[in-house]
């Protein structure tokens, strides 16, 4: 899912920081389920325990809590706070949690402002939340949850509506002697003091998604008023295309065609038919598959550069894979291009079913890229997936080493089998192997280095020093 990188935690709390926990809703009993079956799903344990922690700091149906230390949240989670910080994230981008933060010279401190899940009904209709949990769930599992959620409605039509209403059952005072009972102090009583709020649940709660990567200039520029009349693009039409655009990769030029197909008769746009064309042009791209939510880059607690500044080209290198993701590292690595769907469907696989972590996936499409002339052959990369799998490989720098190891090892098998071994030469830095009894390099055998893999290794460098600069 694409969002803010991850800044080193270091940066943005320690554990003397204070912090309060505030509800911005009135958080009911019936909130736990949703947050617990809907999701904790998509979020993850950790998370969910996160927000459920923050949650038991309030007293019952208050919506101030006590100030507290980060020091209490470690001990009271078992866990440090880096996980605890990479949760908070979580809780933010799904719409759980709203951070704010006070800083002084030598003291900073925290309001974690707890939020209301969405509503069963608001949840099921979102249109993104919804798709992430079918996918991750499956058919039976998704819909035992909506049937738990959702109730039967009778036949209506049949009744007839006989509520009375307020002014048929009460009558007020003539307004004349109620003025005149009406004193100082009572109208301090009917005034809200200042600083107080009251207990209150807040409506229309939505999840917003801010895909600034759309461009709507370009959308509009290659349609006429006649194709999509402009007054059709609503504020609600507009937030649909930008949650859709983000959820199934859309690009402005598709989305036209998308939008123009959920026109109807009187030139207004069918938001459920214009989530179902997009649901139907993402299928017939990528198969019968629906997007997952992933986090987008290596997670913190497997970065080894995070607090440290680079003092090798090697480490420069590792810190980079770090804090990319797998989609951005194949956009830098083709000059701005973006991948094609069956790339990131093999990213996509080897990611979640040999569950290999995002700076680990850099490395091996890194590694495979230039072993196999800029190409991604699914063959190849399963094989090396499944390896580093079964090898429990978590950080940059491990499969790093794997990639050197795995070099090495086969440029033993060629030498056994009497074929040319790949030259050392042609290989980035981290690649090559030491070995002792090699001797050096010759100039004249440099001399003879494959200018094209070499100029393909300056332009990996290059746009990937060029990202870290955006960074």
């Amino acid at each position: 899912m694409e969002g803010l990188d991850e800044m080193e935690h270091w940066k943005e709390i320690v554990p003397v920081d204070r912090y309060i926990v505030h509800a911005a809703d009135l958080l009911h009993d019936y909130d736990r389920k949703i947050v617990s079956l809907l999701y904790q799903p998509l979020i993850g344990m950790k998370a969910f325990s996160l927000y459920m922690t923050l949650w038991s700091e309030l007293e019952q149906n208050r919506l101030w809590g006590e100030e507290s230390t980060h020091y209490t949240l470690m001990a009271l989670l078992q866990t440090n706070l880096e996980d605890i910080y990479r949760e908070r994230l979580k809780l933010e981008g799904i719409g759980l949690l709203k951070t704010f933060v006070k800083s002084s010279d030598d003291s900073r401190s925290f309001i974690y402002e707890l939020q209301a899940p969405l509503s069963p009904r608001a949840f099921f209709t979102d249109g993104v939340l919804n798709v992430y949990l079918y996918n991750r769930l499956g058919k039976t599992k998704f819909f035992k949850l909506k049937q738990f959620f959702s109730d039967q409605n009778p036949d209506l039509d049949t009744y007839k509506p006989i509520t009375k209403t307020f002014n048929e059952v009460f009558a007020s005072v003539n307004v004349s002697q109620m003025i005149s009972t009406i004193s100082d102090e009572m109208k301090n009583n009917l005034e809200q003091e200042d600083n107080t709020d009251f207990m209150d649940r807040s409506q229309d709660k939505k999840l917003v998604i801010e895909n600034e990567s759309f461009d709507f200039d370009l959308f509009f520029a290659g349609i006429s008023d006649v194709m999509i009349p402009k007054q059709s693009i609503t504020p609600k039409v507009k937030e649909a295309i930008i949650k859709l655009s983000f959820l199934y990769g859309i690009n402005p030029i598709d989305m036209q065609g998308i939008v123009m197909s959920a026109l109807d008769p009187n030139e207004k746009v069918d938001i459920e038919q214009l989530r179902k064309a997009s649901r139907d042009w993402y299928q017939f791209e990528t198969g019968n598959e629906l997007p997952s939510l992933s986090e987008r880059i290596q997670p913190l607690s497997n970065q080894t550069m995070t607090n440290k500044v680079p003092q090798t080209k090697e480490e420069e290198l590792i810190q980079k894979l770090e804090r990319i993701s797998p989609k951005e590292f194949l956009i830098d690595v083709s000059g701005g291009a973006q991948p094609s769907v069956s790339e990131l469907k093999i990213v996509e696989e080897i990611m979640f079913k040999q569950n290999l972590l995002p700076g680990v996936v850099n490395v091996l499409l890194y590694y495979v890229m230039l072993k196999s002339d800029m190409r991604l052959t699914r063959s190849y990369i399963e094989t090396i997936a499944s390896n580093w799998a079964r090898l429990n490989i978590k950080t940059v720098k491990e499969a790093m080493e794997t990639a050197k190891k795995h070099n090495w090892n086969a440029d033993k098998k060629s030498n056994k089998n009497k074929r040319q071994p790949i030259r050392k030469e042609l290989l980035p830095d981290w690649l090559k192997q030491d070995d002792e009894g090699t001797k050096q390099e010759t100039p004249k055998k440099k001399k003879m280095q494959d200018p094209s893999f070499e100029e393909k290794k300056r332009l990996f460098e290059e746009r990937l020093k060029k990202n870290q600069q955006k960074s």
